[in-house]
């Protein structure tokens, strides 16, 4: 009986901690998508294209890092959603569409937003 116990203990606390680890990590990520996503909203609306060019091409390399990681605990589908906006972002800053950029930017920032209280630990995500 003493054994089972302990078993039963050891893996919760494995749960709960990389739980916690990786609710850390994806606040972070989103942290630090949502940063760069708003200096390249700055970069769009003082209309300074090749900058914005510049800032984009670094958030796409920040993305493919972060989502190396993310890919090993969350839906694909939620990773996808970003990287369809990304892609469209980037698309309309090469065109110098402003108005869809920022459409595109906001609804990616919402789509980050969204996975990360989607993965936070809490009563209602239990049931």
């Amino acid at each position: 009986m003493y054994k089972e116990i302990v078993i039963i203990l050891t893996i919760i606390v494995l749960i709960v901690g990389l739980d916690i680890l990786t609710n850390n990590y994806t606040t972070k990520a989103v942290a630090i998508m949502s940063e760069e996503l708003n200096v390249l909203r700055k970069a769009i609306l003082e209309e300074r294209k090749e900058d914005s060019q510049n800032q984009m091409s670094h958030i796409k390399e920040i993305w493919q890092q972060k989502k190396e990681v993310l890919a090993y605990y969350l839906e694909h589908d939620e990773l996808e959603k970003v990287e369809t906006q990304l892609i469209g972002l980037a698309a309309n800053i090469n065109m110098g569409e402003q108005k869809e950029s920022i459409v595109q930017l906001d609804t990616a920032i919402f789509i980050l937003e969204h996975i990360e209280k989607k993965e936070k630990f809490d009563i209602s995500s239990i049931f």
